[in-house]
């Protein structure tokens, strides 16, 4: 009897210890499982942010790439600095000493000719302007001031953004023939003045048959004239 009980006390202590190994293991496992889910999703994170840096840094890389392979001395703005002469006489040909800030081939620093002039003096071809909605058929014509930068190969004195007095020349798409020729062929209901985007007027113009033919024929001989444009205000393409 005795020696069946410790058979029985052994069998059950060894059960014991193979049971509490296998969940030791199946725990050790599942840490692992999760360890390495989280060094996946910390890589992908990793990947995620150097992605988002390089897009950032692409525009970056291909200037500098473009730099190094074309020569100093044809360097735009801002790529290089220059020291110029402000004694000069406006129109006459002078020297301005620049030196590269970006690596390219050739000498680092160079001379460069230009036409003594500042900036704000520069032809209109040579620089852009932030263009502004006004009045463009005004009379007398309307004027406003936009900030204008000049363009990056260009060299001039003084500072390279100033303001500038532009006239109001800007258009909203409306062609002076197509308004015309409305006019001409559904004038007398107000199509033209729709055209045009004067509402009011085309409406009274529809309801009155186009003013019993009057109001009509003033109207085509008012935008042949040019006198009446766009109720924006702005000029015929």
């Amino acid at each position: 009897m005795k020696s069946q009980y410790y058979n029985c006390a052994i069998i059950f202590l060894f059960k014991l210890i193979v049971n509490s190994t296998a969940s030791q293991n199946d725990d050790d496992h599942v840490d692992l499982s999760l360890s390495k889910q989280k060094q996946k999703s910390i890589q992908t994170t990793n990947s995620n942010n150097s992605t988002h840096l390089r897009m950032i840094r692409h525009e970056d890389d291909l200037e500098r790439i473009v730099s190094e392979h074309k020569a100093c001395s044809s360097m735009p703005y801002p790529s290089i600095s220059c020291h110029m002469n402000t004694t000069c006489v406006y129109g006459n040909q002078t020297i301005a000493i620049c030196k590269a800030n970006v690596d390219c081939l050739g000498e680092n620093t160079f001379a460069k000719n230009l036409t003594c002039r500042f900036c704000y003096q520069t032809e209109f071809w040579e620089y852009e302007c932030v263009k502004k909605v006004c009045n463009s058929a005004a009379s007398p014509p309307a004027y406003y001031r936009a900030n204008c930068t000049v363009n990056r190969d260009v060299l001039c004195l003084g500072r390279r953004t100033f303001l500038k007095r532009l006239r109001c020349n800007w258009t909203g798409g409306h062609r002076w023939s197509t308004a015309l020729i409305l006019s001409i062929t559904l004038g007398g209901f107000g199509i033209d003045r729709f055209y045009l985007g004067h509402w009011q007027e085309g409406i009274g113009k529809l309801f009155s048959f186009g003013g019993l033919g009057v109001w009509t024929l003033i109207d085509v001989l008012l935008i042949s004239i040019r006198y009446l444009g766009p109720a924006d205000g702005s000029l015929y393409l």
